[in-house]
């Protein structure tokens, strides 16, 4: 190679690096405060005197906000411009994060935790849709770009323990909010140098259709959070997923006829589209509800501290970095099947191995299930995105982006609710819940080999 073409190369990688790098800031703090919230709950309910349900609306009233907010987001993103919303995120995530760590009691922590979702709603799609549109016409460089900032989310779901551990290991639980500022305050001024991305002619915003969907979806999850306290038979539960079923009927009818729907039903045409989402809501809603089970196992079941507990994590953070960047080489010699068939793979021998772990597991049992799970995501997710991004147009990718990431959250808060509901009645029950929410997630996501293999359109 010559001077010419090293420096060629220099001034290509360099706008990758900084657009990547940038637009993961913000994929870093929202995915962090999903995990680092579990390891402070304790001290949290010491500090207010917080009982259990309060303690769970801390932590749900985030991916509640998160999952109806981000449709309209991704919306707004496709309409006003991707650059614009994704500053205006950070700047709320920075903010709400601040407010989090001064707060009160457990009222104003569960309200400065719903702006936290508002400003992760907004800066997600808009940051997936920055690096869909900047890569647009180089499509190894979308797959690697998509792929670098799907491992820096992943990395930062598996370290939230690790470093919601240590944070508390040399301070207190408001350090876990505070964390998040001067990244997000980075993330801003790097923010300014990104390019404007394409928009739509704006032909009006879909209120009617954002209303009945955040109705729908927040009445179901709270009916799920709720249903272990309360029971099915109790009429608010079987009111609110009445509710949410007419709620949801009639936002399909009212973006059947919108002009400008948050959600284009005609992306549901494509079979592809929809075998990716639902591959999606299967894949965090196992992983969200087994980490969260296993968060308590570690603690309650096999004593660990809230230090160790969080280095106990340490191989799910290798497992997401490695797979990561295997993933990327692969998709770029044989496209997204490949990865995502590999992906699902290993990770349904990962659950099934932790159908093993019982009140006395030692640790290097665990070992092999830490890390080949997470190893599994890390191979079929950034195909998954790759994949979903492809199937729509370019000035459509927010939406697209924004479709997948609620689904997303709202399994991961489904997932947390269901199987954090078979961890409630003591060690037993906990131990129990663990094998049982390994033993769901290995057959379904077991299962979805055969849809991918039937039914991905895409190499």
């Amino acid at each position: 190679m010559n001077d010419l073409d090293t420096a060629r190369a220099r001034k290509t990688k360099s706008p990758f690096i900084f657009i990547v790098g940038t637009t993961s800031l913000a994929f870093v703090v929202s995915q962090l405060d999903v995990s680092i919230l579990n390891i402070a709950l304790p001290q949290i309910a010491t500090s207010f005197k917080a009982d259990i349900s309060e303690l769970q609306w801390i932590v749900d009233a985030y991916t509640i906000a998160f999952a109806v907010l981000m449709l309209s987001a991704g919306g707004m993103g496709d309409l006003l411009g991707s650059k614009r919303l994704f500053q205006f995120g950070l700047l709320v995530f920075g903010i709400a994060s601040a407010g989090c760590g001064f707060s009160w009691n457990p009222f104003s922590l569960i309200a400065f935790r719903v702006l936290q979702g508002i400003g992760s709603a907004a800066m997600i799609p808009s940051s997936l849709s920055i690096l869909n549109q900047s890569f647009a016409h180089e499509a190894k460089q979308r797959s690697k770009a998509v792929a670098w900032w799907t491992a820096a989310g992943g990395v930062s779901i598996a370290a939230g323990p690790i470093l919601g551990g240590l944070l508390m290991h040399v301070s207190n639980w408001r350090m876990i909010f505070f964390v998040n500022v001067p990244i997000c305050l980075i993330g801003i001024l790097l923010s300014i140098k990104l390019k404007e991305s394409e928009k739509h002619v704006n032909k009006g915003f879909d209120i009617p259709g954002q209303f009945s969907w955040m109705l729908a979806l927040t009445a179901l999850i709270a009916a799920i959070i709720e249903l272990h306290h309360l029971g099915f038979n109790n009429p608010i539960i079987y009111g609110a997923l009445i509710f949410s079923a007419l709620m949801f009927i009639l936002f399909l009818r009212i973006e059947k006829k919108a002009t400008a729907p948050i959600l284009p039903l005609d992306m549901f045409k494509s079979s592809t589209f929809n075998v990716l989402i639902l591959l999606g809501i299967t894949l965090n809603g196992s992983y969200y509800g087994t980490v969260f089970v296993l968060s308590l196992y570690l603690q309650n079941v096999l004593g660990y501290s809230s230090l160790i507990a969080g280095m106990a994590f340490l191989p799910l953070t290798a497992g997401f970095i490695i797979s990561n960047l295997i993933s990327a080489k692969l998709m770029a010699k044989y496209g997204t099947r490949i990865p995502i068939l590999a992906g699902l793979t290993i990770g349904t021998i990962g659950y099934t191995g932790l159908l093993i772990a019982h009140a006395g597991t030692p640790y290097w049992q665990l070992f092999f299930p830490f890390i080949t799970i997470p190893m599994g995501m890390g191979l079929a997710v950034p195909a998954m995105t790759t994949g979903i991004l492809s199937t729509v147009a370019k000035t459509r990718s927010g939406t697209a982006s924004a479709v997948l990431n609620t689904t997303r959250q709202a399994a991961g808060a489904m997932g947390v609710a269901v199987f954090g509901a078979m961890a409630n009645g003591g060690t037993a029950a906990i131990v129990q819940a663990v094998t049982i929410s390994s033993a769901i997630s290995a057959i379904c996501i077991f299962s979805l080999i055969f849809l991918i293999r039937r039914y991905l359109k895409i190499a």
